[in-house]
This record gives C-alpha cells, structure tokens and sequence, in this order.
C-alpha cells in the first residue's frame, strides 16, 4: 500500500511526540500501529533506534489467579519506586467483533490517576498464545516514551499460553490455592516457561501445598546444579508480600549467558512472526486477486479436489 504524504507526516509527527514524552501522541500512535494503519512500519522502524532500555515482566497464569490485581500492586509498588510504568493488559478477542471485553482495567482502579502509569488494554485477536505481534510492537512504542519497566498480563488462556516468554525479560506464573489436583502443578506447557512463581491469595487454606506442588515440579524438571526459579507467597488484596516480589522480579539475573540465549531466541521469534505475517497477507492477496481460491472452493464443493492437493498446487509457486 502506498503511503501518502499526508500519512507519512501524521506518523512522523506521533513518532516525534512519544519521544518528547507525549501521551497523547503515544496513544494515537499505539492505535495506528495495533489496527496495522498506513505507515505503521515506517512508524516502528523510526522508534526502534530509540528502544531497549526498558524491563519487560510477563505475568501469566490461569483465569481466576488474581492477575490483573496483583499487576496493579506490582505497578503501584514500582512507582513507589520511583519508576515509570507502562502495562499491556491482554484479553481475550470476540470471535464476532475482534473487540475484547477490557475487564483487566476495571481491576486497576487503585493506579488510574498515577501520572507514571500508562495502561493499555489489548486484544488478542485470535492469536494462539495469547499475544500477538502488535504487542511486541507497543512494548517498543513504551519503551521509546520512557517507560522503564512494561508489564504484559496476559489472557490466561491456560497451559499452551508460552508466547509472553518470546516477549518478556523475565515471565512470572501466578498459581492460587484450589486450583485443581497436584498433578495440575506437574503438567507441561506453560508451568515450564516461568523464572519466577507466585501463589497468589496465599492468605486463603492450600496454600502450602501449592508452594510443595511447585517445588515438587521443579526438582523433577531441573538439571543437577541448576538454580531453580523463586517460588513467593502473595495476597494482592491484602497487599502481602508484594514488595519482596517487587524486589525479585527486578533482581538482575545471575545467569548471564541464559540470558543471552533467551534474547537471541527472542529475536529469531520475532523476525519469523513478522515474517509469517507478510507472506500470509501477500499470499492470501494474490489468491483472492486472481481467483485461485474462489476456484479451489467451487472444486471442493463439487467433491472434485481435496483441500491438501489444492494447498499443495497453489504452493508450488511459492516452494
């Protein structure tokens, strides 16, 4: 698509906003580069320069572990702190509208009027994982504004939500008492991406047996001589043993060359989603365009073809 002057100078001049420490242009700009607008790539490429300083904490666990409550005792205590914050709130997309119901932020009262906060809700738009590209991309607008550190909550969509590790500097699990059998603590998914877990309402009966399910799992998983990752008590209600987990989550890690690694699959993650993305739109654009697919339907309702030959033809193009 090309790009217009006029949208060019509408970009630049967000792009130039976010770094004088406009919020208002940080909004807009985040806007224009979620809903993938004109120029929104030309946009990323001009605060890329001006990214990486920020730390990024993911915090992922099931629905119902008190997540959105615990990110804002988090936010508030890192403010107290004298640090600027900025929070990704993901939630789940309508698989009608693409909207998504936002709840996180009623959960969030507490931080609204902070001056150091900024919050943005974020659907997943069907992204499996619970995150998708443009929050990757919005972590950057934040960093380039100023926000030093970035909270990403996301969906709590279950086991198979790993992609905040791709995203995340350090990834914390929220567990709750209750939350079914022991075995549930030894399963695999997204109980083996964490560096950090937190029992979260730890003020209410099995919580101790939670911290011996998760200890359990991480001695089994763990190799000989390894550390194993942290595991705390909080109560985000009652604002208990928020500062200490303040205190780990912001804790340089010891391991520099996991570290390392990490970042470095990190990058190749992100270059490959990028890049899945563009060759789906430009294949999908070229089929439409020309008909092939309207074809292949016709065929497949005739019963004439199978959709694995027809996939196989039209990639032959491709491959």
């Amino acid at each position: 698509m090309k790009i217009t002057k006029t949208a060019e100078n509408s970009w630049q001049s967000l792009v130039d906003g976010v770094q004088a420490g406009n919020i208002r242009a940080m909004a807009r700009l985040i806007t224009q580069v979620e809903n993938r607008e004109p120029g929104w790539k030309d946009a990323m490429k001009a605060i890329y320069p001006h990214t990486g300083s920020a730390r990024i904490l993911g915090i992922t666990g099931s629905p119902g572990a008190g997540k959105s409550t615990l990110t804002c005792e988090i936010a508030d205590e890192l403010v107290k702190r004298g640090h600027q914050v900025g929070i990704i709130a993901v939630d789940p997309s309508s698989p009608f509208s693409g909207g998504a119901l936002l709840g996180d932020r009623l959960r969030m009262k507490k931080i609204f009027t902070l001056k150091e906060v900024f919050i943005r809700s974020m659907a997943t738009r069907g992204t499996l994982g619970g995150m998708s590209q443009a929050a990757r991309d919005v972590t950057r607008i934040m960093d380039a504004f100023g926000k030093d550190v970035i909270l990403i909550e996301t969906v709590g969509v279950g086991q198979d939500e790993i992609e905040v590790v791709k995203t995340a500097d350090r990834v914390m699990m929220v567990c709750i008492p209750g939350q079914g059998d022991n075995i549930q603590a030894l399963k695999a998914g997204v109980m083996e991406i964490a560096d950090l877990y937190v029992v979260n309402k730890a003020d209410l009966p099995g919580a101790d047996e939670v911290m011996a399910d998760i200890y359990a799992m991480l001695d089994l998983s763990s190799e000989a001589g390894q550390p194993t990752p942290p595991v705390l008590k909080t109560s985000a209600l009652k604002n208990q043993g928020i500062k200490e987990l303040v205190t780990t989550l912001m804790a340089d890690s010891t391991d520099s060359n996991r570290q390392k690694d990490k970042r470095e699959m990190q990058i190749k993650e992100e270059i490959f989603s990028l890049m899945e993305d563009e060759v789906f739109r430009h294949i999908r654009h070229r089929w439409e365009e020309d008909g092939e697919i309207a074809e292949a339907a016709r065929q497949m309702i005739e019963q004439k073809k199978d959709p694995y030959s027809i996939v196989a033809k039209l990639l032959q193009g491709f491959i």
